[in-house]
Parts: C-alpha cells; structure tokens; sequence
C-alpha cells in the first residue's frame, strides 16, 4: 500500500462520522479492530434460491458507515470475491460495514433480475441496520463496469418500474452515495448493451429504461465516476455522456478522469478517491 494512502486512512481513523478507529490493508495483522467476517450470508431469497454476500465489520460502540459492493461482469459473469469487487475484511479494517454482494446472472435469469436483487440487498442493509450497528443515513453503493451501471441506475432511477423481489419489501432502499468504476451508462450504443435483454417485451426500449443516463436529475444522491481514456470495455464518450448530463441537471457529481487506467477495477487509486467521497458526504 502507497503511503498517500496510507496516509489518508490515517485521517479517516479520526473522524467520527465514519467511526474509524484503526486501519489495515491486511485487517487481521494490521488492525487492532475487532472484525466479525461472515461468508456466503443469504441477503434474499427468489423462488426458494438464497442471494448471497459476504460481509465484514469492525466491533466498535458506534454507528458504522456501510457500503455495498456490485461487481462486473457484463451481468453475466463475475462473483462477489473478484477484481471488480471491494474486499470486506479490507473495508471493515477501514471502519464499514461493508457487504461484497452476487446477484442472479443473465444466463439463468434475464434483466432486470441482477438489478432487483441488489435492490434487495439495500433493503436487507436498512432491515438489518440495528443488528450490525449500521447508521442507515450513512449507506454507501460501490460497483465497477455493469456493477457500476447498477449502482448509478439506483441514483437516478431507484426501483423505477421493477417489482420489490427477494424479501424485505417494506424496507428502505435510501442511500447516502454512490461511486461508478469504468461503467456503462447508456446502454444502447454500448456494444454490449444487448446483453440487457428482459424476458418479453421492446428490448430496445428496455435498454433505454435501464440506461441511468436518461435519468439524470438534480436531486439525485451525489455520484463519484471514475473512467478512463483507454477503457476498451466502455469507451469514455459513454462515461462523458453521463457527466455531461449530471452538469447540465446541476447534479451533485464528482468526476475523476485517467488517461491510461484501462478498464478499472477496485485498485487502489479508487479505494483512495472512494475514501475521500464518503468522508465528504
């Protein structure tokens, strides 16, 4: 680990918002913190299949900050455990509560079922806030590629026109921020925006439905993006589109642009950037 980012944790461990007391890349032997690490945790349940997660959390006597993790994969590939994915113990030493989450793929169960079961693990978040000392105004969303456009299409969108699957139907799905890694925000002109095909109807139209770029407005929740020039899975213009619309809805946004960070996972340029975004919420 970088000493920037070192350095930058060390600031976070002194402020209460976040309840930050320790920090650790390698959480076990750097960090004083307590940490509870739960694997393969069932967040919802769909026609009888459990939707897992892993979660991790520091013990501590004060409300946590907490932040979900959607990873990539086109919606048809990736796990919960991989590149595109925050690592728990990782986050937990950073003083979250923090939840890597799988969701139905496309293979097995077409759009927008991924969709509707991240949305479930928001609500199991809400419905659970006081069994893992969870400050339910301080959620956070992260998600790299088409976990990004998840995440981003529940800052602008919300449960727009999806039925509530998975459990805890009366819970909130409220958040704080969200942070986009190398996603996809308009699905139409993305080469692989047809992937995004619903059982029956217009899947044209149903692309234009799930592309957050068409539902930019000015009171969404603050959005960090981060993209690069050479992103060879989304091109930047994709991500530009979107900037451009936060600016002209006078969005609250953040944009970070590299010119030569491909396809961007959770690496640690973003770990640090992420940092600085919750603790400016």
């Amino acid at each position: 680990m970088s000493l920037n980012l070192r350095k930058l944790c060390a600031t976070l461990l002194l402020c209460p918002v976040l309840g930050m007391t320790a920090f650790g890349t390698e959480v076990e032997q750097e960090s004083d913190l307590k940490i509870v690490y739960k694997e393969d945790l069932v967040y919802g349940r769909v026609h009888g299949a459990g939707l897992l997660a892993d979660v991790a959390y520091p013990v501590v006597d004060r409300p946590l900050t907490a932040i979900i993790s959607v990873h990539g994969g086109r919606w048809q590939g990736g796990h919960k455990r991989d590149g595109s994915t925050i690592k728990v113990k990782q986050w937990a030493g950073f003083g979250l509560f923090a939840m890597s989450i799988d969701y139905r793929l496309v293979g097995s169960s077409p759009a927008p079922a991924c969709y509707q079961d991240f949305q479930c693990a928001i609500r199991y978040v809400h419905a659970h806030a006081k069994q893992f000392n969870i400050d339910p105004e301080r959620i956070f969303l992260i998600g790299q590629s088409a976990g990004g456009h998840m995440v981003s299409l529940a800052a602008t969108l919300g449960d727009g026109p999806f039925p509530r699957t998975g459990g805890w139907d009366d819970a909130s799905n409220d958040f704080c921020g969200v942070i986009s890694v190398a996603a996809n925000y308009e699905l139409t002109t993305l080469s692989w925006g047809k992937i995004w095909t619903p059982r029956s109807g217009d899947p044209i139209e149903a692309r234009r439905q799930a592309s957050p770029v068409n539902h930019v407005k000015k009171e969404m929740k603050p959005l960090m993006i981060l993209h690069s020039d050479n992103d060879r899975s989304v091109p930047i213009e994709n991500a530009l589109l979107m900037v451009d619309a936060l600016k002209k809805a006078g969005a609250d946004h953040v944009f970070h642009r590299y010119p030569s960070a491909g396809h961007m996972g959770i690496t640690e340029e973003v770990i640090k950037r992420s940092l600085e975004f919750i603790k400016a919420q």
